[in-house]
């Protein structure tokens, strides 16, 4: 093929900034990728679109964008890249890839205060809950004065554990903010322990703290405001290393996160479906279904189903857009039969508009 006859085919799949906007307001498929690289686009692109680098796009977009004939842009930094890719996409059968003209500099030149968005960005919504809710808070230098108090109060990094090991409040227990209910009382063994909820942020403390509210634990529960940014803005040292994280889980420990599943998830109806209606869906060349596995990457590892992928709960609840590419698709979370991470996934992201199923699997038994 010559290059005339790509730079042909790839001009004609070019939209712009307004057909994009109109597109993020309806209904359809839609999936956004920015693929600068990950360094540049730091932790969230301004379109909080899927970050998935132009050396990676051909590889694995078929994790991100599971169905052929979805609407996809690709968005590049105004410099050409994305053309040659969405021609390589295009002959592999996904003639639905179109490229934004300009990129990213074309989205923002007008500013992105307010820029339409694939999703709820975490951040908004966390601050949402916050404020609907009440969620109780602590600040980076009232809970130093806890802790040099020797009150009884323990910090929770909801954050993956490789964010934990880089840096957290000295003495934290990591504990990835799906895994709370079902870890709580291992972590926690008293009701009077003032529970401190932390992450490098926001998004995932406030989440976490009113999940734990929610769910009717018995403990004093707070965030820590803005996180590990706000110890180290008090110029306090953080700790480094896996120092403690969440253990096996004892059969007290799930009796316990079972009921607070019942109270959570009391005004929740999402439907379960099985292993087989999973599958039928996500063949359906009409319509996108993610199978995602929210338990931990070492449970993943040991038993998984077919065409699953792992997806911690944590991330999907501070930045789903990082794993649900397309707009408009149904979600199937995939967990054992305490359904501890699931629900506490389903509770918040079905707020954020998502058409959420269950899918419980006996993974002990199967093994």
């Amino acid at each position: 093929m010559s290059t005339s006859s790509i730079d042909h085919r790839t001009a004609s799949r070019t939209i712009d900034s307004d057909t994009l906007r109109r597109w993020l307001a309806d209904t359809d498929e839609l999936a956004v990728l920015d693929i600068r690289p990950s360094e540049v686009v730091g932790y969230a692109s301004p379109l909080f679109a899927t970050n998935l680098p132009a050396d990676r796009v051909e590889a694995e977009i078929d994790r991100f964008v599971p169905r052929e004939l979805v609407r996809t842009v690709l968005v590049d930094a105004g410099d050409g890249v994305a053309e040659p890719i969405a021609a390589a996409l295009a002959a592999t059968g996904r003639t639905e890839v179109y490229v934004l003209a300009g990129g990213i500099p074309a989205w923002t030149s007008e500013g992105t205060a307010d820029l339409p968005t694939f999703d709820i960005p975490g951040q908004d919504f966390s601050l949402g809950i916050r404020d609907e809710r009440a969620t109780p808070s602590v600040t980076a230098a009232e809970l130093e004065t806890l802790r040099q108090a020797g009150a009884d109060v323990i910090v929770i990094d909801t954050r993956t554990v490789a964010e934990f090991t880089a840096g957290h409040v000295p003495g934290a227990v990591g504990v990835p903010g799906a895994e709370l209910l079902l870890r709580f009382d291992d972590v926690v063994p008293s009701a009077d322990t003032h529970v401190v909820v932390s992450c490098a942020g926001l998004p995932r403390a406030i989440i976490g703290a009113q999940t734990l509210i929610d769910a009717g634990v018995p403990n004093r529960v707070s965030y820590l405001h803005d996180g590990t940014k706000a110890w180290k803005q008090e110029n306090l040292e953080l700790e480094t290393g896996a120092t403690a994280l969440y253990g096996p889980v004892d059969d007290a420990a799930r009796a316990a996160a079972a009921e607070r599943v019942r109270a959570i998830s009391a005004d929740d109806e999402f439907p379960r479906v099985d292993l087989a209606t999973a599958l039928t869906w996500a063949a359906d060349p009409t319509r996108t279904t993610y199978l995602l596995d929210v338990r931990t990457p070492e449970e993943y590892a040991l038993s998984r189903l077919p065409e699953s992928i792992n997806a911690e709960g944590g991330q999907l609840l501070g930045v789903s857009y990082r794993t649900i590419a397309v707009r408009g698709a149904r979600v199937v979370l995939i967990d054992d039969l305490t359904a501890a991470r699931a629900s506490v996934v389903a509770h918040w992201l079905q707020r954020r508009g998502f058409e959420i199923a269950l899918l419980l699997n006996d993974f002990e038994a199967n093994a």
